[in-house]
């Protein structure tokens, strides 16, 4: 799993693709959205909310000048520039769509949703570009809570490994953090940090050999270095020993 910050520009980007193709190893690959994308959608939303419709535009307007930049950067082939940009207008006209809806609590949680929809597009066809046999995996598709709001674990594991034995011969899935639907299959998210959550149930389904949350620091310390000077990075941590830093 790579964080907003490990895909926060085109450079970002570039690094992730190189790490991720270096073992040749067969994987899934869970992206955040880009680093500030996420404060700008309830940004967005919240003037939604509030009636402000002209404002939620002209913040929409100002994102999309921004990732049409990262697009120019990102892509050296006409083609995927084109696609990519294609597809970013889409989803900001989505977005603008909202203004003539009535808000809800979906709409918002639909709104949230589209910054990690964009950073694995991105990805996916910078992959492609570079000749990467890569497969995006829509998170809507397979990941799911229920009633109480908790991980359906059954719907998971069935939905999730019936899209890879439908795609069998990828070296690389890329998929969506965050996001995944409710019991009724409105589109929802697994709160703040659920980009991590959703690689710890991806890979707890398939039963995989090993989960690599990767960010931009270096580790978990043995203090909260915000507050204490020198702190140091903990080799192995024991979950119990992890929860209780966390604490």
């Amino acid at each position: 799993k790579f964080g907003g910050t490990s895909v926060g520009s085109p450079s970002r980007m570039k690094e992730v693709s190189q790490l991720i193709t270096e073992d040749k190893q067969q994987k899934i690959v869970v992206l955040s959205a880009m680093s500030g994308t996420t404060n700008t959608l309830v940004e967005i939303a919240d003037y939604l909310k509030k009636g402000n419709k002209e404002a939620a535009n002209n913040v929409i307007n100002k994102l999309r000048t921004k990732y049409m930049e990262h697009v120019k950067e990102l892509y050296s082939n006409q083609e995927w520039l084109a696609k990519t940009s294609d597809f970013l207008e889409d989803e900001f006209m989505y977005l603008h769509s909202f203004s003539g809806t009535d808000f809800t609590e979906t709409t918002e949680k639909t709104i949230l949703a589209q910054g990690e929809m964009m950073s694995t597009n991105m990805v996916t066809n910078y992959l492609k570009e570079i000749g990467v046999n890569v497969k995006l995996i829509p998170a809507l598709d397979y990941m799911k809570t229920d009633k109480n709001s908790e991980p359906d674990m059954k719907y998971i594991e069935e939905n999730l490994k019936t899209i890879l034995n439908e795609n069998p011969d990828y070296d690389l899935y890329i998929t969506q953090g965050f996001i995944c639907r409710d019991y009724e299959g409105k589109v929802d998210n697994l709160q703040r940090g659920g980009s991590d959550y959703t690689a710890s149930l991806i890979g707890a389904v398939l039963g995989a050999d090993e989960i690599q949350i990767w960010t931009d620091i270096d580790g978990m310390h043995n203090n909260d270095p915000r507050i204490v000077d020198n702190t140091q990075p903990v080799r192995q941590l024991h979950f119990d020993e992890a929860a209780e830093l966390a604490y």
